[in-house]
């Protein structure tokens, strides 16, 4: 497709559009041709429940009616009421809202600086080939030079170690370092896992320097893993944690979780956010909140994603050629091609299956958590044809 007035009057800093999309419900999305699609993006894991959930639109519209925002200088019961929901998920301890993940993890390096007696302790370790967003602190903490290339001079207090080699991490804090932040899936960087050990051994190294651990879970959170976040399989509560993404369903909504102990760092005045945690985002968080419980999802995302991640394996032994691996866990998965797979997402999209890359040459493959079985079935198929076709 062409889309001149797109180019006409948007700024190019996203790849020309291939296909538009104008509706969707569930798992499938359609363009203004009346094409359809399997949708296994999810805006980039935003979508977890699907598009246009009924009770997801149910309790928006209910609330878009009553108030969509007021200003957090007053309290607002929805996002009181979230914040505890959110608490009982995570551990003991307190929530800011914000608008986005990078927005939280701005947010965590501040909390990072504050904590840091005297301030003294800037420096802050995060791992190579993460991603923690595009604002200039979130982009300081990015590894790759793809994102930071042009907007250097970024923010010098950061080190990067290597993912699930604890040695790395241990040789770059010195006395000038107040926290460490990773993911606990590398999403943006491959789909890359922080092993249990490698999460555990963070935490003792962390303690023992008292030092701030803290997990950015925009993308590998809210059931997406497995788990309501990633990390909680390894049985380690960090400091502080960033959610987004899925949080609100497609509506956006960002936040931070922070133990006990750091509750009271933030004071007011030291930061502040017009929009976070509007009645009208959290009335979208509640309704994301709700289906996950009522339709057991974060359990299907752990079995049935198990279960898919064997199917795609499989499938990978078919097409030595295409992919070599499949990483990840529950609908957070990876094909690790072993060339450009840019050839292989346009032929899917072609037959009606999207997907989107990540670096490193791998597909992410990131499906509602409601997806229905036959639905997976039906993108293993694609997949099949696409890959026997673009066989030599």
């Amino acid at each position: 497709m062409n889309f001149p007035e797109h180019n006409r009057l948007l700024i190019g800093n996203y790849a020309h559009p291939s296909i538009d999309l104008i509706q969707g419900k569930g798992t499938k999305v359609w363009d203004s041709s009346g094409k359809e699609y399997l949708d296994f993006t999810c805006g980039i894991a935003v979508t977890n429940v699907g598009h246009c959930h009924p009770h997801w639109t149910a309790m928006v519209a209910e609330q878009a009616n009553k108030l969509a925002h007021c200003s957090n200088l007053f309290s607002i019961p929805e996002q009181v009421r979230l914040a505890e929901r959110l608490v009982g998920h995570i551990g003991p301890g307190k929530i800011l809202f914000c608008n986005s993940g990078a927005e939280a993890n701005e947010a965590l390096i501040k909390l990072s600086r504050l904590h840091s007696p005297e301030h003294k302790r800037p420096k802050i370790l995060t791992a190579e080939n993460g991603f923690h967003g595009r604002t200039m602190g979130a982009l300081s903490a990015t590894h790759s030079p793809k994102y930071r290339s042009g907007f250097e001079p970024l923010l010098q207090d950061f080190a990067f170690g290597q993912l699930n080699h604890i040695r790395s991490f241990s040789d770059l804090a010195d006395d000038q370092t107040g926290a460490i932040l990773i993911e606990s899936i590398q999403g943006e960087g491959g789909i890359h896992e922080a092993a249990d050990t490698f999460l555990q051994d963070l935490k003792v190294l962390c303690q023992s320097k008292n030092l701030l651990l803290m997990l950015d879970e925009v993308q590998a959170g809210i059931g997406r893993s497995g788990e309501f976040l990633g990390f909680q399989k390894s049985g380690v509560l960090p400091d502080a944690v960033a959610i987004a993404k899925g949080l609100g369903g497609g509506f956006p909504i960002g936040a931070i979780w922070v133990g006990s102990d750091l509750q009271d760092t933030f004071t007011p005045g030291s930061h502040g956010t017009t929009f976070g945690g509007s009645p009208l985002a959290c009335a979208a968080a509640h309704a994301v909140l709700d289906i996950l419980e009522s339709e057991n999802l974060i359990t299907r995302s752990r079995e049935t994603g198990a279960q898919f991640k064997t199917a795609l394996q499989e499938l990978c032994l078919e097409f030595p050629d295409f992919v070599k691996e499949v990483r990840g866990r529950g609908f957070m998965l990876g094909l690790a091609c072993v060339k450009d797979p840019a050839s292989l997402v346009a032929s899917m999209r072609e037959h009606g299956l999207l997907t989107v890359g990540a670096y490193g040459h791998v597909i992410r493959i990131l499906p509602p958590l409601n997806v229905r079985d036959d639905e997976l079935q039906h993108a293993l198929s694609i997949m099949r044809t696409c890959m026997s076709q673009l066989t030599p």
